[in-house]
C-alpha cells in the first residue's frame, strides 16, 4: 500500500515537472515570437521592375510591425501567385526583423488584335490585359490573324504565336525594343519590323534560338550602319542583307547562297 502511494507520488511528480517543462518551452517560445528584437521591419525585394514593395507587400498580406514567426511564408507566397502580374515568388524569413521576396514578374512581350480590341500576352502566352483602342506600347505587335474568345487570365494557344512569343523572349531588350511588328499571315515566310521599317526574314518559325541571335547582333549593327538596309533574310543557311541602292540581280544571287 505505502510503495503504491510513492509510485502515485512518483507519477505526480513526473506529471508536474512535465507540465512545468511545457510551461517554461511556451513562455520562451511566446518571448521568441512576441520580442520586438524579431518584429517584421524589413522588406527586401529582388526581380521586381513594375510591382513596388507596397504593392507587393499589400497582395502579399505582409504588415510590417507584426511578429516576424508569425509570418506564414507558404501563405504570402500563394497570395503573390494569385496576382496575375506575378510569375514566380520565393519568400524566406531573416533573422531577426526581415522577409525577402524574389519574384518574377509576368511581362508583355507583344500585343495582338482580338474580336473586341486588342490584348497584351506575357512570354508563355498568358493574356495579361486587355482594351479596345490600339495604344502606342513599346512592345511589338503581332499581325496577320486575329485572336477570338480570350480574356485576362487566359492563355493563346496557337502554335505560330507562341512559336513568335518564344522569338521575342529571346531577344535581348534593346532589340525588343526596336521591332515594332512581327507578321505572320504567311507562316513560311513570317517577316518583323524594325522601328525604322527594316524587314528582318524569319521565314519559317524554326532555328527560333539562332535567328533570335542573329536578330540581336544585326539590330545593334543598324544603329551604326552608314548604308540603307531594306531587308536582311535569316531564312537561309547563310543570312543575306540587301542594300536600298543593290542591284536587283545581286538578291537573286544572294538566296540562292
Amino acid at each position: 500500500m505505502v510503495e503504491q502511494e510513492h509510485k502515485k507520488h512518483r507519477s505526480f511528480r513526473r506529471l508536474l515537472r512535465g507540465l512545468l517543462f511545457l510551461a517554461v518551452c511556451g513562455g520562451i517560445m511566446a518571448i521568441v515570437i512576441y520580442t520586438p528584437l524579431f518584429t517584421l521591419k524589413h522588406v527586401e525585394l529582388r526581380g521586381n521592375t513594375y510591382l513596388t514593395e507596397e504593392q507587393i507587400t499589400d497582395i502579399g498580406r505582409i504588415h510590417k510591425g507584426e511578429p516576424l514567426f508569425q509570418l506564414q511564408t507558404d501563405v504570402v507566397t500563394q497570395n503573390l501567385l494569385h496576382d496575375l502580374r506575378v510569375e514566380s515568388a520565393v519568400v524566406r524569413r531573416r533573422l531577426p526583423d526581415t522577409v525577402e521576396i524574389e519574384v518574377t514578374e509576368r511581362k508583355p512581350v507583344a500585343t495582338m488584335a482580338c474580336d473586341y480590341g486588342y490584348l497584351d500576352i506575357d512570354r508563355n502566352g498568358k493574356v495579361l490585359s486587355v482594351y479596345k483602342n490600339l495604344h502606342n506600347v513599346p512592345i511589338p505587335l503581332i499581325t496577320g490573324m486575329e485572336l477570338t474568345n480570350l480574356y485576362i487570365g487566359d492563355d493563346v494557344t496557337d502554335e505560330y504565336v507562341r512559336k513568335v512569343l518564344y522569338f521575342l523572349n529571346h531577344l535581348n531588350a534593346d532589340t525588343l525594343n526596336q521591332i515594332s511588328e512581327v507578321n505572320i499571315a504567311r507562316p513560311d515566310a513570317v517577316v518583323a519590323y524594325t522601328n525604322g521599317s527594316v524587314e528582318i526574314r524569319l521565314g519559317q518559325l524554326d532555328r527560333l534560338d539562332e535567328k533570335a541571335s542573329l536578330t540581336d547582333d544585326f539590330v545593334s549593327d543598324l544603329k551604326t550602319s552608314r548604308h540603307i538596309i531594306e531587308y536582311v533574310d535569316f531564312s537561309y543557311e547563310a543570312p543575306f542583307i540587301r542594300m536600298k541602292d543593290m542591284p536587283a540581280d545581286t538578291d537573286n544571287e544572294g538566296d540562292k547562297s
